[in-house]
């Protein structure tokens, strides 16, 4: 998905999708639509807002992220939570939609706002994987 525009509210286990508001006109993903989709393609649902997937497995400390963890971002210290969310590509670098006007990047994940990260468990499995088209059975 390197590549695909980010779109306030933008897709989710589907894909890449419309946005609403200032992403309405934006086929993309926002952050959380972005690792929503991820995971759904490994048949585990991890809820569709940023504060669903911080509650959707367990917590591990920044020295231990793997592949596929979700790394949390705590970006506006007047909001309690975290407001982004990527997935770890290693221990150093994640995959993120990162904001308006930008497309779904590698970056690194060491970041002075970093919140926690989340491996989500197999508990929360209850999707079934996308077909080689990339569509969800539900």
């Amino acid at each position: 998905m390197i590549g695909v525009p980010y779109s306030w509210g933008g897709g989710g286990i589907r894909g890449p999708g419309f946005g609403i508001g200032k992403g309405a006109k934006v086929r993309g993903f926002d952050c959380s639509g972005l690792t929503e989709y991820a995971w759904a393609r490994a048949g585990v649902s991890i809820g569709t807002t940023t504060y669903e997937q911080w509650r959707s497995g367990i917590k591990v400390a920044k020295e231990e992220i793997e592949p596929g963890d979700l790394v949390f971002y705590d970006n506006d210290a007047s909001r309690s939570g975290p407001e982004h969310v990527a997935v770890a590509v290693d221990a150093t670098r994640m995959v993120h939609a990162p904001y308006t006007g930008q497309f779904v990047r590698v970056d690194p994940l060491d970041r002075t706002t970093f919140m926690g990260a989340v491996r989500p468990t197999g508990r929360a499995a209850n999707v079934d994987p996308p077909d080689e088209a990339g569509d969800v059975d539900e």
